[in-house]
């Protein structure tokens, strides 16, 4: 007999919101992490609409919204004059904008409601090994402790112990350039209700507003430090964003380095091993729908798992490898765009100011960057 109905490994968002989904279905369902307490840095910063959409029947987006900060409109620069402006406002949804918001806080808000329905994350738990047989799935910890399940959910990120276990391929690569990621505070030109894509001649940034008055810079850059200091940020804002002096840097409240990687798995399932979130697929920052696409991939698995089937659980895999596989183009597209070699900069902005008078690429991009073309 199995001790529960589904074993979710990770609890960031994806696991989280699987376990929830799960349990106000009437699934049994336990979820484990191997970090002792959730991870503070902010790391993914927006949830979009069609997330908001899904996460609102679990009860949890207005926790987030009352949390979060607004930003109805994504526009892509050359310092202050616009290339392509994007407008959320007139999408036909509850919650028609992007809402800025640290990966921290969508992980407690998500916390504190599977708790409230009886739910908790096992801490700290690292899965040792997995044998899985007609009936369920036995499951090791490096504790000696075990736990037999139904089905185990790999919802642990892109090195994942259960898609290796699975012996499921993990198919892609990693982009040439490292990028800087830095949260700041700051003074002068910087919206609080709009994302900025910057296409510099010096390269790309990204200014993302974040509540409390921080802001999130993103950019790739040959020589980022591991930790960029306050002045590498200021030349980032000078060189690539509205100008010198335009966008002050005044604290430092957190940052990294990192590489992006471009991978999804060959498949979603061996068996009653399934994989959801970065587990799964992995990409480029742009356009921010690697959480947006885990929330999603939760709460579909959560269906296929309420009467589990092998054809509801191959539809589950199908489905949501092809979106992943449509996210990937779409920030593989706007990643290499962003990261065009300098001479040929300026005709590509020429190229983007000349698209954004065509209203059908606006609302396009509206709608995959909220969303709700998954519908």
């Amino acid at each position: 007999m199995n001790d529960t109905d589904v074993l979710i490994v990770g609890a960031g968002p994806t696991g989280l919101t699987l376990a929830t989904s799960l349990i106000t279905r009437g699934v049994d369902a336990v979820v484990v992490d191997k970090l002792p307490s959730g991870a503070n840095t902010s790391r993914a910063a927006v949830v979009n609409a069609r997330s908001l959409e899904l996460l609102e029947e679990l009860d949890v987006s207005p926790r987030l919204v009352r949390a979060g900060l607004a930003a109805p409109r994504f526009t892509m620069r050359q310092g202050s004059r616009v290339l392509i402006p994007v407008d959320f406002s007139d999408l036909p949804t509850a919650y028609p904008y992007s809402l800025m918001i640290s990966q921290a806080d969508t992980e407690q808000a998500l916390e504190e409601r599977l708790n409230e329905l009886g739910g908790k994350v096992i801490r700290p738990r690292t899965v040792r090994h997995l044998s899985q047989d007609a009936t369920g799935v036995s499951v090791t910890f490096d504790d000696g402790d075990s736990i037999r399940a139904g089905y185990v959910v790999g919802a642990d990120g892109m090195h994942s112990t259960v898609r290796h276990e699975a012996g499921i391929g993990f198919t892609g690569g990693e982009f040439a350039e490292s990028f800087a990621l830095a949260d700041v505070r700051g003074a002068g030109d910087a919206p609080t209700d709009e994302v900025i894509l910057f296409y510099g001649n010096e390269g790309l940034t990204v200014l993302a507003p974040l509540p409390g008055g921080i802001y999130r810079i993103v950019a790739p850059a040959q020589q980022a430090p591991p930790v960029p200091t306050i002045e590498f940020v200021q030349n980032l804002l000078d060189s690539r964003g509205f100008g010198p002096g335009r966008t002050m840097v005044t604290e430092l409240v957190w940052g990294s380095r990192f590489r992006i990687q471009h991978r999804v798995a060959d498949t979603y399932r061996a068996g009653r091993l399934l994989l959801a979130g970065d587990a799964a697929h992995v990409h480029s920052p742009a356009g921010g729908q690697g959480m947006n696409l885990g929330i999603n991939d939760a709460v579909t698995l959560a269906e296929a798992l309420t009467k589990p089937s092998d054809a509801a659980l191959d539809a589950y895999s199908a489905t949501q490898r092809g979106r992943a596989q449509q996210v990937l183009k779409l920030t593989g597209r706007l990643t290499k765009v962003s990261t065009m070699p300098r001479p040929l900069r300026p005709v590509r902005n020429s190229a983007m100011r000349v698209a954004a008078h065509v209203p059908a690429v606006r609302r396009r991009l509206a709608w995959r960057l909220s969303g709700l073309v998954n519908r």
